[in-house]
């Protein structure tokens, strides 16, 4: 059985999970490689296995390089590994309650190394995933890389997801669309959302800006619109320190916006330094819809 044969097989599976992104109608695989709704909108599955669920192409800052630097932060460095632990306990419970199959879209994925480390450590044999993204670059790393999830190019403020599908929403530093997660959850369905507390990044902060409300950062709004949309069950903060060597300062500097508006001189200074400490404050929201 061929590798892309096993991942057809697999959003054959969960095919009732995706609707149509042009007509919103619910979308069938058709001879194992192609996804097409009954007003015949097709969409054929990639050679890496992903989906391109899109209709339009994006204009993302979000480049090949930023998310190999992502990546290699991610599985090389302890950056999140306590980050992916928790998460990792938290999705188990939710599938040990599920009376079938639980799945969780990541939405905001990335280059898909989030959700890969939360399916890869799990052992609960119920638990699927799929990742969704509107960077083609990042879905397109993930297809190549993570073979145990389903990987879509898909926007989250028109997910090609149907309605009340999924059983948990992942969303990992990245914006959020709260009627889209209502939407796609199942009745009872889990979000966890996890966001930057003050401490997040500081030393990055401290060496890139002078500007106060930067250096000054609080989630207390973004914790705030959560609490309006979602029924709030826990908040669990994450604080940390790592240390990052020159190599990983630099995936660092690559892989975060913060350094997108910063002098380059500045950042390069901070890259050059050597191995420096890097604090990890992160609160992670739990709630239901």
């Amino acid at each position: 059985m061929t590798d892309k044969y096993q991942r057809a097989r697999r959003y054959q599976q969960f095919e009732g999970i995706f609707r149509c992104p042009i007509c919103e109608e619910r979308m069938q695989l058709v001879e194992f490689k192609s996804m097409i709704c009954p007003h015949r909108h097709t969409f054929d599955l990639s050679k890496h296995g992903h989906l391109n669920l899109a209709v339009q192409p994006s204009n993302s800052l979000y480049t090949k390089e930023l998310f190999q630097a992502r990546h290699r932060i991610l599985t090389e460095s302890a950056m999140y590994t306590r980050l992916h632990q928790t998460l990792q306990t938290l999705i188990e419970q939710e599938a040990g309650a599920a009376q079938e199959s639980c799945l969780i879209a990541d939405m905001g994925c990335g280059e898909g190394s989030h959700l890969n480390s939360i399916l890869s450590a799990s052992k609960a044999p119920n638990l699927y995933g799929i990742g969704l993204d509107l960077a083609k670059e990042g879905i397109l790393m993930a297809a190549k890389r993570y073979k145990d999830a389903m990987w879509v190019v898909g926007d989250l403020a028109n997910s090609p997801l149907a309605d009340h599908t999924v059983q948990v929403i992942l969303n990992i530093l990245s914006p959020a669309n709260y009627k889209e997660f209502r939407r796609v959850l199942v009745p009872g369905g889990l979000v966890v959302k996890v966001v930057p507390r003050t401490g997040y990044l500081k030393e990055l902060r401290e060496a890139l800006f002078d500007d106060q409300e930067k250096l000054d950062y609080s989630n207390d709004e973004t914790v705030s619109l959560f609490e309006k949309q979602i029924d709030l069950l826990d908040v669990i903060q994450l604080q940390d320190t790592i240390t990052l060597d020159e190599q990983q300062l630099q995936d660092l500097t690559r892989m975060t916006p913060l350094a997108w508006s910063a002098e380059p001189e500045r950042v390069e200074a901070f890259c050059k330094q050597g191995a420096s400490e890097i604090t990890i404050d992160l609160d992670i929201l739990v709630g239901r819809v």
